[in-house]
């Protein structure tokens, strides 16, 4: 998969679009593509949303007084939640039980 820009025979844009050299030439014969580079998502992002997706998947266990384990899942929560603004971010993850 790549993103495509797409212009007609003169010349013109017509379409920008994330896809198959095969399923950009289905759809728009007699074009030009040209491939874009990929936008780089900087490693912050990438980690918050790891970071967010780990808070979601612990959700229910913060919340269940006898859950098993529940307080290294908050210790856990907690490190997630406070590790944007340590020194250690973005190059190194909190882990459950640490």
């Amino acid at each position: 998969m790549n993103i495509y820009s797409i212009t007609d025979a003169d010349g013109v844009w017509v379409n920008t679009i994330v896809s198959t050299l095969e399923f950009a030439q289905e759809e728009y014969p007699n074009c030009t593509y040209a491939v874009q580079e990929s936008p780089a998502i900087p490693a912050e992002e990438t980690e918050r949303q790891w970071r967010d997706e780990e808070l979601t998947s612990t959700d229910t266990a913060s919340q269940i007084p006898d859950w098993p384990n529940r307080d290294n899942i908050l210790s856990y929560r907690t490190a997630l939640r406070n590790w944007p603004a340590s020194d250690d971010f973005p190059a190194t993850r909190p882990t459950l039980g640490s």
